[in-house]
C-alpha cells in the first residue's frame, strides 16, 4: 500500500533552521554583540553542514560511495537543492550585516575599515603593523593550470592574487596567480587601530594586506585579490563492527584525515571575476557543485571574536544560574532526594549541583560504586575531576565513553585514558551503536542489614559545565528503587549483559518504541471516544516516518498535538492528515535542547524526560534513556514549562507547510512572554519561595 503521507526533507528543514537563527541578527531589540554572535553562529552552523550532511550527499552523488536511501540523481539534486537555499540565504546574511550590523556599530563609533578607505591618520600604524605582525608570516604560493604546489587547508582563509609583470602590457601578456594563506592563527583576525576624537576603528586582517598588497609583489601590478576557502569531508567513517582495540585505533587514525578529506565546498567572494574563478577552478580541480558564492569577507563564524572598544555598547545581559536554596551548602543532596525526586533546569540552575552530587559520592563513606556516562566532556572537566577523586578515595568508578561522538573523538579518548590511568574502570564504544544516554548512578551498600538508598541521575544533556550554561535542559535526581534497578540493568547492559529488563525506564532498541506506540494509541482512543486526547512533544529534531506517521495518525483521530521542535522537522502541518498538528520553533539566547514528552492521559497527563530525539538514529541505532517523571510538583512544573514555550510570542515561531518561520506575534519584541527569561523568572520565584 502506498504511503499517503508526505515529510520535508530533513536538510532542507535544518536550513530551515539556521535561517530562523541568522534571523536573530535582524532583531534590533537584542544587545548588539548578541546579534553579532548570532551571525557567527549561523556561519559555523553552516560550516559543519558542508562538511558533514552535504560531504555525504556529495559522496553519493559522485558514486564514492552507496546508500540504500539515497540514489544517484536524488543526491545530486538535493546538493542543488541546498546550495540554491544557501545562496538565498547568504544574501539575506549580507543585508543584515552590511545593513544593520554594520551601521549600528558605526552608531555606536566602531567603524569597520575596508582595504581602500583607511583614513590618512591611520596610513602609518597599517603600514607598520603590517610590515611588523603580518609580512613575516605571508607565504605567497604561485598556481598554474599546469602545476598546483598549494594544498588549499580546511576551513583556512586564501587571498587569492592575479598580477602582471610591470611594464608589460596586461592585454598582451598573460596574468600570473598567487593564493596566500592569512596567518590569523598567529595574528587576531580583527585588528584594533588606534581611536580618534572619539571613534574606534577595526580592520579585518585581509583588509590590512590588501592595502600593503603592493609591497609583497615588487616588480608587479596587483590587478586583484579575492578571499577564498575550502571545506572539506569531516565525517570520519568507523567500522562500527569493530572490537574495541580496532576503534580505538580507527579514532587516533582517521581524526588525522579530517584536515585532508575530500572537497565539499569552494566559498568565493562573489565580486571575483568569473575569467577569474574559472581560473582557480581548474587549477584546484573544483566541481562546480562544490562553488558556494560568499561575501567579500568569509568565515564569518569569527565575529564571536570581535574585539568591543567601546564599553558604552550595551552589554549582553543572560540570566545568572541559581542555586536552589533548598541545597544550599548545609544541605546534602542524598538527603534531600531521599525525601524528594529533585529536577534542575540549566543553565537557570547551577551545574554545580551536580558536580556537588557526585562530589557527596567521592566522601560518603557508604557509596560502593559511581557510574556515569559521557557523550560530550568539557576540557579540564570539574565532572571528570572529581570521578578521578572518587578513585583515588576507594571508589569503584566505572565511565563509558563513547568514542563516536562526532568531533569529540580525539577529547573523549584523551580524557578516557587519563580516567583509566587514574584507576576507573572504562567501557568503550558498543559495536554498530552510539550510546548517546545521559545518566549517572550512584550505587550504596546498606549497613547492618540496613537498605541504604542509592541514587539516579537522567538528564537531556551532556556532563559538560561549559555546555550547560549555553544549552537549556534538564536532568532528574531520584531514589526510586524500580528506575535505580532500571539504570543499573542499563549499565549492566553496557557491559555486555544481555536480554535486560526495564519496568519504569524507557531504553531505545528495547521498550522505548513499543511504549512510546502505547501511549499514543491511548490518545487516539481517547479522542475517538469523543474525549481530549493531547499530546505535547519537546525535542531538538523530529525525523523517524514511523513515528511521524503515528503522530499524522493521532491528527487524524482529533488528537490536539504541539510540537516544540528547535531544528529538524520532517512532518509537513497543514495538511488534510496534519490539521491538529502545530509546530512551534524557539531560537533565544540559549540553545534549546531538553526532550521533554507529555500525554494527556485523559486528565492524569504522564510526562516524561530523557535524551532521545525522534530520529532514526537516536531511536534505533543508539541507547538512549528516558525517565518518567513520578513525582506531582514536577509534573506540574514541566508542564508549566511547556505552557510558557508554546505561549510565547517574542522568540517562537510556527513553521508552516512551506518550511517558512511565521511569527506568532506581528510585533514580537512587544509581548511580554519570552518563554527563556519567562521561565527563568518562574524558577526564580519558586526558589524564593521555599526560602
Amino acid at each position: 500500500m502506498e504511503n499517503q503521507y508526505q515529510y520535508f526533507k530533513r536538510d532542507i528543514s535544518w536550513l530551515s533552521f539556521n535561517y530562523r537563527v541568522l534571523l536573530e541578527a535582524e532583531d534590533d531589540t537584542l544587545p548588539l554583540y548578541e546579534r553579532i554572535n548570532f551571525i557567527s553562529i549561523y556561519s559555523s552552523n553552516l560550516e559543519e553542514f558542508y562538511k558533514i550532511r552535504v560531504a555525504d550527499h556529495k559522496a553519493i552523488a559522485t558514486g564514492v560511495t552507496q546508500s540504500d536511501e539515497e540514489s544517484v540523481q536524488s543526491a545530486v539534486e538535493l546538493v542543488d537543492e541546498i546550495n540554491r537555499e544557501v545562496n538565498r540565504q547568504l544574501e539575506e546574511r549580507i543585508r543584515i550585516y552590511e545593513q544593520k550590523i554594520l551601521p549600528a556599530l558605526q552608531k555606536h563609533h566602531i567603524i569597520f575599515y575596508q582595504s581602500r578607505n583607511v583614513k590618512p591618520f591611520h596610513h602609518e600604524f597599517v603600514r607598520r603593523f603590517f610590515r611588523e605582525e603580518i609580512f613575516p608570516f605571508l607565504q605567497p604560493v604561485p598556481v598554474s593550470k599546469d602545476k598546483v604546489i598549494s594544498f588549499l587547508r580546511d576551513k583556512r582563509l586564501y587571498l587569492a592574487v592575479r598580477l602582471h609583470l610591470k611594464d608589460k602590457c596586461s592585454c598582451s601578456t598573460e596574468p600570473q596567480y598567487f593564493v596566500m594563506k592569512l596567518p590569523y592563527t598567529k595574528v587576531p583576525r580583527f585588528i584594533e587601530l588606534p581611536p580618534v576624537n572619539g571613534n574606534y576603528y577595526i580592520m579585518f586582517i585581509e583588509d590590512i594586506i590588501k592595502a600593503n598588497i603592493d609591497t609583497i609583489f615588487p616588480g608587479y601590478d596587483v590587478e586583484s585579490s579575492y578571499c577564498i576557502k575550502i571545506s572539506r569531508d569531516a565525517d570520519i567513517l568507523i567500522d562500527d563492527a569493530a572490537d574495541t582495540p580496532e576503534i580505538i585505533e580507527q579514532v587516533k587514525t582517521k581524526i588525522k584525515k579530517r584536515k585532508i578529506g575530500a572537497v565539499c565546498r569552494f566559498v568565493y567572494d562573489r565580486y571575483m571575476p568569473q575569467d577569474f574563478l574559472d581560473f582557480l577552478v581548474d587549477a584546484f580541480q573544483i566541481d562546480p557543485r562544490e562553488l558556494v558564492p560568499g561575501d567579500k569577507h568569509l568565515n564569518m563564524e569569527d565575529l564571536r571574536y570581535l574585539p568591543k572598544p567601546n564599553r558604552m555598547v550595551r552589554p549582553i545581559k543572560k540570566p545568572q544560574s541559581m542555586k536552589l536554596t533548598c541545597l544550599d551548602e548545609r544541605e546534602s543532596i542524598f538527603h534531600y532526594v531521599e525525601k524528594k525526586d529533585l529536577l534542575l533546569h540549566y543553565p537557570y540552575h547551577s551545574f554545580e549541583h551536580f558536580t556537588h552530587f557526585l562530589y557527596e559520592a567521592v566522601h560518603d563513606s557508604d557509596v560502593r560504586e559511581i557510574m556515569v556516562t559521557q557523550y560530550r566532556v568539557a576540557e579540564n572537566s570539574a565532572v571528570i575531576n572529581t570521578l578521578i577523586a572518587a578513585a583515588q578515595n576507594g571508589k569503584k568508578v566505572t565511565v563509558f565513553v563513547e568514542l563516536k561522538a562526532r568531533f569529540d573523538e580525539e577529547n573523549n579518548l584523551a580524557t578516557a585514558e587519563m580516567m583509566k590511568s587514574a584507576g576507573i574502570n572504562i567501557i568503550y564504544s558498543i559495536p554498530k551503536l552510539k550510546v548517546h544516554a545521559k545518566v549517572a548512578l550512584v550505587l550504596r551498600r546498606g549497613r547492618e542489614k540496613k537498605k541504604m538508598t542509592s541514587f539516579a541521575y537522567i538528564s537531556t544533556g551532556n556532563f559538560n559545565e561549559k555546555t550547560a550554561t549555553l544549552y537549556a535542559d534538564s536532568g532528574l535526581f531520584t531514589c526510586n528503587r524500580i528506575i535505580v534497578n532500571d539504570l543499573h540493568n542499563l549499565f549492566r547492559t553496557l557491559q555486555g549483559k544481555e536480554n535486560p529488563t526495564f519496568h519504569k525506564l524507557l531504553v531505545a532498541r528495547f521498550n522505548l518504541i513499543p511504549e512510546l506506540n502505547r501511549l499514543i494509541d491511548h490518545e487516539i482512543d481517547l479522542a475517538k471516544r469523543g474525549k481530549h486526547g493531547r499530546i505535547i512533544l519537546k525535542m531538538n529534531a523530529l525525523q523517524d516516518p514511523e513515528m511521524i506517521n503515528r503522530l499524522y495518525e493521532a491528527s487524524e483521530a482529533g488528537v490536539s498535538i504541539d510540537l516544540i521542535v528547535r531544528g529538524i522537522c520532517c512532518l509537513i502541518p497543514g495538511q488534510k492528515y496534519s490539521r491538529n498538528i502545530r509546530i512551534t520553533r524557539i531560537v533565544d539566547t540559549f540553545l534549546e535542547h531538553s526532550r521533554i514528552w507529555y500525554f494527556g492521559n485523559n486528565g492524569a497527563p504522564k510526562l516524561f524526560l530523557g535524551s532521545p530525539d525522534w530520529m532514526k538514529r537516536n531511536l534505533y541505532r543508539r541507547i538512549e534513556a528516558v525517565t518518567p517523571i513520578l513525582d506531582q510538583d514536577l509534573k506540574q512544573e514541566l508542564i508549566d514549562m511547556l505552557t510558557i514555550q508554546l505561549s510565547d510570542k517574542h522568540k517562537a515561531c510556527f513553521v508552516d507547510e512551506h518550511l517558512c518561520n511565521c511569527w506568532k506575534s506581528a510585533h514580537p519584541q512587544k509581548e511580554k512572554i519570552r518563554s527563556q527569561y519567562t521561565f527563568y523568572d518562574y524558577l526564580k520565584d519558586k526558589n524564593q519561595k521555599e526560602l
